[in-house]
């Protein structure tokens, strides 16, 4: 989707390398999405989520246990074009009875579902969505977000939705409507009722379309949201309300945790890389790469700049991790553990500019990795700036056979010609 918030949400690029930049923004399941939008009132078919097929058989018998659909929560798209590693087909099914609720759920629930969102491995389906089938007369797509460029709320919109908004971008392009929002004012009555008759709903459905545009826009600001997408976005029938949203991905910003604690509470452990949780509680950047040589670096911009030297000089970085400036001899330890957690690694290149993390901790905390975890890969150290006298010292006396550096081209060459060594 346009809009996706799933684990890595925005790319940096560079000359040689290209790398998936953490962003640390919380997903949360469909059904959770559900009821946030319930809370605010805007229409959403009648449905619970179940954790067990016992949960699902009773939910089932609740709503009726006819024209229902079940959907696998895993925070990934294309989940109804995807597959389950035990061979089941699609992550969304329509079911007319109590037993095939309790069959199909018994072959979703803690089976991995992979879509072309997924990766190879897939997502492990915690529960299950099951709402009531509801007829659309037609579907649309909304998405709000925050547009970088203009520093203002965006919102995306198209009277071709329930599906895939780059194929309308394709083929449609003059299908898809953007409308900026003054922050300062916010979203008005006369602009959520042009984007209620862009999107393709009869006259009767156009008052109630307008009222959820606006619902959705509130909860985008009262809820720090960095994203809310809506997809299909319908008008249906045979319903109390003439609008309702069928699906929806919401993405909320983690600098608002402290005031979002509702919300944070919904956050599902099971759909993020075990690694990247442990990351994000030491507050490092990491993420997971396809070569072998580990990198420990502080600051963004310096570790795409120390991957791009490893490449210059034949090299493939194995992770980009960012230590940040609150570097301390425990996050670097933590760091090394991520780091050699990957069995592919046949070097580590730390490479430190000490402004306000201090070279003195680098070393302590490499000093101490090195030794507690029995590291047995090299490692090339380069530190610069605040005590790197000491933090010199303190490698030297260590006993360790790690490669010290002062400037990044050499050590980078150093790095590579170890692991080439290595690869022998």
């Amino acid at each position: 989707m346009l809009a996706q918030s799933y684990k890595l949400r925005s790319c940096l690029q560079r000359s040689s390398a290209i790398v998936r930049q953490q962003v640390r923004n919380l997903s949360i399941h469909e059904y959770r999405s559900a009821e946030l939008l319930r809370q605010y009132g805007v229409g959403t078919p009648s449905g619970a989520a179940a954790h067990t097929v016992e949960e699902a058989t009773k939910i089932a018998e609740q709503l009726g246990g006819k024209n229902l659909v079940v959907k696998a929560q895993a925070l990934t798209g294309g989940r109804g074009k995807g597959h389950f590693d035990n061979g089941m087909q699609s992550g969304i099914h329509m079911i007319d009875s109590v037993q095939e609720a309790a069959d199909v759920s018994s072959k979703m629930l803690g089976y991995n579902l992979i879509t072309k969102q997924s990766g190879a491995k897939g997502k492990l389906v915690s529960g299950v969505y099951i709402v009531e089938k509801v007829d659309a007369k037609h579907e649309s797509y909304l998405s709000i977000l925050m547009d970088r460029k203009t520093k203002k709320p965006l919102i995306i919109c198209s009277s071709e939705g329930g599906m895939n908004i780059e194929d309308v971008a394709k083929t449609n392009p003059d299908a898809i409507k953007k409308f900026y929002v003054q922050d300062s004012v916010g979203l008005t009555e006369e602009t959520a009722a042009e984007i209620a008759a862009s999107l393709g709903f009869s006259k009767e459905a156009e008052a109630d379309a307008k009222d959820a545009v606006l619902k959705l826009y509130k909860i985008f600001k009262e809820k720090d949201a960095t994203q809310i997408e809506i997809n299909p976005l319908s008008e249906v029938v045979g319903q109390d309300k003439k609008v309702m949203c069928m699906d929806a991905k919401f993405g909320f910003d983690d600098n608002a945790s402290f005031r979002q604690q509702e919300v944070y509470s919904w956050r599902d452990l099971t759909q993020e890389d075990p690694d990247e949780v442990i990351a994000k509680k030491s507050d490092l950047n990491f993420v997971k790469l396809k070569g072998n040589i580990g990198c420990l670096v502080n600051g963004a911009g310096l570790a795409m700049a120390t991957m791009d030297v490893i490449k210059l000089y034949g090299g493939d970085p194995a992770n980009f991790l960012d230590c940040g400036g609150g570097a301390t001899p425990e996050t670097i330890e933590t760091a090394f553990k991520l780091i050699l957690s990957n069995e592919n690694v046949d070097a580590i290149f730390v490479n430190i500019f000490g402004g306000i993390v201090r070279c003195d901790f680098v070393a302590q905390g490499l000093v101490a990795a090195t030794k507690n975890l029995s590291v047995k890969v090299p490692i090339v150290a380069r530190l610069q700036g605040t005590n790197l006298t000491e933090g010199r010292r303190i490698i030297a006396e260590s006993g360790l056979k790690i490669y010290s550096f002062d400037e990044l081209d050499p050590a980078a060459q150093k790095v590579v010609e170890l692991t080439n060594a290595a690869a022998q």
